[in-house]
């Protein structure tokens, strides 16, 4: 790909890279090329953004490439390349935010970069509250803009460098149309009443993705068939977990290249049960150097002192009560009578889970919902 290649942006055809040529490479990977989008960024009418991370090949997750759209211009910014991000984040300060399906990027954005965009304006939930079935992007972009895109990259190796041309096309694809595709919507929800909606939801999930992540440290090791382990299982599943992690990150592999969850929790059974390291059938595929920390991961685990061994943790809950159910049940009809009236998903009122807390009284129940989902369930 060129820099006079030509792709259809909106209502005029515009190089990649930008309305001028030279001025706009395909790829910022420069501070100062930064700063200077910046400043036409701050002076832009509208913005829109998309991440592209990896997590299928690298560990832990990071962000390997931005991509970015105004008036005229759709461009990707490399942040693995030797470049400050700061002049993005306070060009993009105060302003709204085009994404589509944005829970992700926001997440990836908050807890790498600390970006925290003061409004959005989110494709794929407005799709949803104009009561679309269907609303991935190219969904979207079909049926309102009659435009299909080609979507072979999706699985594509983001942290390669240099991107090859199919991959700056796909990746340049995903905001490309995102202006023309939310200004389409945005129409549609005024007509139907629901940009208050909409934007409720998007602020919610501002504030949702922005919560800094805790992880639970008695939980986290817990992985899929660790309920039929016993006490000793557990003590030797938690060791195993913990080589496994330190190797991930060590090797720059997701957990699984390094062993699969099933692995680690028959590896512990096996242990326990023969209360030792010896025997053990281990994966033929594991290095020396692999097969030796295991082993010591095992024996490690096999030496916690019974008092100190993990155990099944039970979760407490009540039986809801006839009244309860009741009350749950005559939500739950007038939330899918709503829903079919205004020819949406009854979930996005309040999903079963809500409905049974709203039975019960639950404290935060109500409180929980927005505004116009506790409206709909008013009666």
């Amino acid at each position: 790909m060129t820099m006079g290649t030509l792709c259809h942006f909106g209502e005029m055809d515009v190089p990649f890279g930008g309305s001028v040529g030279p001025r706009c490479p395909p790829v910022i990977d420069g501070t100062e090329q930064l700063r200077e989008l910046g400043t036409r960024v701050r002076q832009a009418a509208w913005v829109a953004l998309d991440t592209e991370a990896d997590s299928l090949h690298a560990y832990p997750e990071k962000l390997c490439l931005l991509q970015l759209a105004i008036p005229g211009e759709a461009v990707l910014i490399d942040p693995l390349a030797d470049i400050h991000l700061e002049p993005l984040w306070g060009a993009l300060d105060e302003r709204e935010v085009i994404f589509h399906a944005a829970d992700y990027d926001l997440r990836l954005l908050f807890q790498g970069h600390h970006f925290r965009p003061a409004a959005i304006f989110d494709t794929m939930w407005a799709a949803r509250l104009l009561g679309d079935e269907r609303f991935g992007l190219n969904d979207c972009l079909t049926r309102y803009l009659g435009i299909t895109l080609e979507k072979g990259a999706q699985k594509a190796n983001w942290g390669r460098r240099p991107l090859t041309d199919r991959m700056v096309e796909y990746a340049l694809n995903d905001v490309r149309f995102l202006h023309e595709l939310a200004e389409a919507m945005r129409r549609r929800l005024q007509e139907m009443g629901r940009v208050d909606w909409h934007r409720q939801t998007c602020a919610r999930l501002i504030e949702e993705c922005a919560r800094p992540g805790q992880v639970d440290l008695d939980q986290v090791w817990r992985i899929k068939g660790h309920d039929r382990l016993d006490s000793l299982g557990l003590a030797v599943l938690r060791e195993l977990w913990h080589w496994r992690e330190k190797e991930a990150v060590r090797s720059n592999k997701p957990p699984f290249f390094i062993l699969r969850h099933e692995v680690l929790s028959d590896l512990a059974d096996q242990a326990a049960h023969q209360q030792g390291a010896r025997g053990l059938k281990l994966p033929p595929f594991l290095t020396s150097r692999r097969r030796h920390g295991l082993t010591e991961a095992i024996e490690r685990g096999l030496e916690v002192p019974a008092s100190d061994r993990p155990v099944h943790v039970r979760v407490k809950s009540r039986r809801m009560t006839t009244a309860e159910l009741d009350r749950a049940e005559d939500l739950r009809k007038v939330r899918d009578r709503r829903a079919g009236e205004l020819g949406i998903d009854p979930t996005l009122i309040a999903s079963k889970a809500t409905l049974f807390a709203l039975g019960r009284n639950d404290a935060e129940a109500w409180d929980g919902l927005l505004p116009w989902q506790r409206a709909l369930l008013a009666e």
